[in-house]
Order: C-alpha cells, then structure tokens, then sequence
C-alpha cells in the first residue's frame, strides 16, 4: 500500500493522469466505489464487503474495480481467494494539488479569500506562490 506513496515522488503528475482519474470518477458509482475505499483507511475492503455495502452484482462490481485499478485510483492486493482493494489517497490528493496549482497567480490574495471560505480543505492544496 504505501508503494502508492513513492509512486510520483517529486515529480508532476501528467495531465493524463489528471484526465484519466477525474473521467473515472465521473461515472456516480465509481466515485461511490471510490469514496466508500477512502473511508475505509489504509485497511481496504474485500470486493465482497464493497458489493454488500452498495448491494452491486459481482459482475457490476468488477468492471467498475477494473477501472479504476486501469485509473490508478485504486490498489488490489490478492489474500487468499479474495482480492482487497484499497483508495490510492496519495493519487487524489496530488490531482487535487495539480487543479489548485495555480489558483490566482495574478492576485494570490483572491485565492488566499477562497481557501479562508473553506478553512477544511487547507492542508489538502499546496502552499501560494
């Protein structure tokens, strides 16, 4: 799991990267495969528990983990006969940084008003320029 975090060290991400993550996750339940995984931590969840908590087929379920595993938004490790996911955190939080980037580089103190609106996502955007 924590392969995930050196996987771009210090490096940009792409924007094919950036494309492929938020075109899977435009899809409604992709994103609430991919936010039920987040909440499960570091821990995951077995395709079974995921299926159960959004009462999916096997078979729905698998096409949507395919995708976003082919999206590096998510992990799969094999245990056994079942196969654990997990949500590549680090992944998400980078793309949300490579949006925020550039967030009023002609007048940073407009984004400093933006980010005190919303004082949750701080620690989650990259500092101003």
């Amino acid at each position: 799991m924590y392969e995930m975090l050196k996987q771009w060290p210090g490096d940009r991400l792409s924007e094919n990267v950036v494309v492929g993550a938020l075109g899977c996750l435009s899809h409604a339940l992709r994103l609430r495969i991919y936010r039920l995984l987040v909440r499960a931590g570091s821990n995951g969840l077995v395709a079974g528990e995921i299926g159960d908590e959004l009462r999916l087929p096997a078979s729905n379920l698998s096409f949507h983990l395919k995708s976003l595993s082919h999206a590096e938004l998510v992990s799969v490790e094999q245990q056994g006969r079942y196969q654990r996911y997990r949500a590549n955190i680090p992944l998400m939080l980078r793309v949300i940084a490579y949006l925020t980037e550039n967030c009023c580089r002609e007048d940073p103190s407009q984004c400093e008003a933006f980010r005190s609106a919303v004082p949750d996502v701080r620690p989650f955007l990259p500092p101003l320029a």
